[in-house]
């Protein structure tokens, strides 16, 4: 049995490679840890997509649209989480322009 880290960095990596037009089957996760048994590693990764897209790092996506970790049933996909703010706020110590 893999690894959860190793699961952890293939899903990162291969949904980063993507990016986030696109999406990636877990069992392609699954049999780029193990080409000869993945099915077995389907349900780690599986496991480990959720506490990803729990943490934000990944989106899961049934039929297209974002769905919430652990409550879905059936076939995901997975793709690298989309930027939730189109531009940066000041940090503490940066000047702002108001008066």
């Amino acid at each position: 049995m893999h690894e959860t880290n190793v699961l952890r960095q293939l899903i990162l990596a291969m949904t980063g490679q993507r990016g986030v037009e696109k999406s990636i089957c877990p069992s392609e996760v699954a049999r780029s840890a193990d080409p000869n048994d993945w099915r077995s590693l389907m349900d780690p990764v599986r496991d480990e997509a959720i506490r990803l897209a729990r943490e934000g790092a990944i989106e899961l996506l049934q039929g297209g649209n974002v769905i919430e970790p652990g409550e879905f049933r059936g076939p995901i996909r997975l793709r690298q989480a989309k930027s939730t703010s189109s531009s940066p706020t000041p940090g503490p110590c940066q000047k702002t322009n108001k008066p």
